[in-house]
């Protein structure tokens, strides 16, 4: 059974939405989110979070996670085939929503809320929120004429990105600007997975 360490306000719920996605059985492990003073510094056996331990193997980082968990438990689910023309663009997305849309929100979340500087760097930040619509523009292309990242319907993709939507949300960062990004983000959290991960 995987062992999931998990903090509500952290990254590990792409982890945990993902799992009750799949129907894998899971061990929760909750643990308070504390002020990163130092890298790896979380309450998990990897200092960070998501960290999980399945069998032995035990890793962090949410994108790695998800291949992981879809490779070894998804059966075929939620993923295109290696090989199939929609795996790169799969591909694409997951590692996007982590990599190009979270970072600069991340910066946002670290200077306002551990480091208690933003309105002492307000053209920083507001560097910072720029990158992060832009990156909303490129959902608000992608989503044209389809309700998920890709034409075959909902993927783990979709997961990843999902958290990052959440995250722009609560910063103001996901606005009626992109009105096609906003519907897609209504149609994830009125998945039973994500409701259940939520609560």
């Amino acid at each position: 059974m995987i062992k999931l360490y998990h903090s509500a306000l952290s990254r590990s719920m792409r982890t945990l939405w993902l799992l009750e996605e799949l129907g894998v059985p899971y061990e929760l492990v909750k643990r308070e989110l504390t002020p990163p003073i130092k890298p790896y510094s979380q309450d998990t056996p990897t200092g960070k979070f998501p960290t999980i331990e399945d069998d032995g193997v035990v890793i962090f980082e949410s994108g790695a996670i998800t291949e992981y968990i879809l490779e070894r438990h998804g059966n075929g689910r939620l993923a295109p085939p290696i090989g199939s023309p929609e795996r790169g663009p799969f591909l694409q997305w997951l590692h996007f929503a982590e990599a190009t849309a979270f970072m600069p929100i991340a910066v946002i979340a670290w200077h306002k809320f551990f480091r208690h500087d933003a309105e002492q760097i307000p053209q920083a930040i507001a560097d910072y929120q720029t990158w992060a619509r832009s990156a909303m523009d490129v959902i608000e292309q992608a989503l044209e004429g389809r309700d998920y990242l890709l034409a075959s319907g909902f993927s783990a993709a979709d997961v990843m990105l999902g958290y990052t939507l959440q995250t722009a949300k609560f910063f103001d960062l996901l606005t009626d600007a992109h009105p096609r990004t906003c519907q897609y983000f209504a149609r994830l959290l009125q998945r039973p997975a994500f409701q259940k991960a939520l609560s």
